[in-house]
């Protein structure tokens, strides 16, 4: 029997039940001198429940979250906690928002949950086991092939930098010249789309630990491919000493991954 997917799922239902209660009612501010990372108040009481929760469960894990930060209790076991995934949609009323809760053991995801709120959606994975959906199992349909797919890009602009973003503006219309549509929540609401069969892919070059552990094991447990955005494996080492590191991902079913690694290395971003 999974050893994790009940907790992971009741916490994330008792949590999107805080997030539905504030949708639309609070306002984001802006955390540090970064423009495109939001904050509200019920990041924070979301991220207080769910830390609390874990801590009393297992007290003997480590806890990393998004606005709490880290918990080192010296385990090979780290909860990976992101309590609001697309603040500012959810801050701009937008429905496009998710809690995430995903577990590493030594570096590895073996568990994880991502609840879509609005949606009273939420899925649950534990390695080994599949992906359970309202009691169904998901499974993502190898045969999609890239010409047919929508495909999710998520992007922030960054000034300091603009020469990356137009670069990476550049490789986004070779990717639009070669599927059917391109989508964009920027949030994991395009992930369950992925899982769900609606999209082919979602990337990202621009996202944090706790945006990628439990879509990670969502995704490869729904039989699709998560790599960083050139097709490597993540890399979650030393992951309480890393929190403010760049993460970059490419999510996808195996043949769209396949087509979308070919463009990538061609691009000679």
């Amino acid at each position: 029997m999974p050893k994790y997917t009940t907790f992971i799922k009741n916490i994330l239902s008792e949590a999107s039940k805080t997030a539905r209660r504030n949708f639309g009612r609070v306002h984001g501010t802006v955390k540090g001198s970064d423009p495109n990372q939001v904050l509200t108040a019920a990041d924070l009481a979301i991220g207080r429940f769910l830390v609390d929760q874990i801590a009393r469960t297992f007290p003997a894990h480590n806890i990393l979250d998004e606005e709490a930060g880290v918990v080192d209790k010296g385990s090979v076991v780290t909860w990976v906690v992101d309590p609001i995934d697309g603040t500012s949609n959810f801050a701009a009323g937008v429905p496009m928002y998710g809690i995430m809760v995903g577990l590493l053991e030594r570096e590895i995801p073996v568990a994880g949950g991502i609840a879509l709120p609005f949606f009273s959606d939420i899925c649950v994975a534990e390695k080994g086991f599949g992906v359970a959906n309202s009691g169904e199992l998901l499974k993502i349909n190898d045969q999609t092939h890239l010409g047919s797919s929508l495909v999710a890009y998520g992007m922030d602009g960054h000034p300091e930098t603009p020469e990356v973003t137009v670069s990476e503006c550049r490789l986004l219309g070779e990717i639009a010249l070669k599927v059917r549509n391109l989508r964009s929540s920027n949030s994991v609401f395009d992930a369950m789309m992925v899982v769900k069969g609606g999209y082919g892919a979602f990337l990202n070059r621009t996202s944090k630990i706790w945006d990628n552990v439990a879509q990670q094991i969502i995704i490869e447990e729904a039989g699709g491919i998560y790599t960083d955005f050139w097709g490597k494996p993540m890399d979650y080492s030393d992951c309480l000493h890393r929190i403010e590191s760049n993460y970059t991902f490419c999510a996808a079913a195996p043949l769209v991954h396949r087509a979308l690694q070919n463009i990538i290395h061609n691009s000679h971003l």
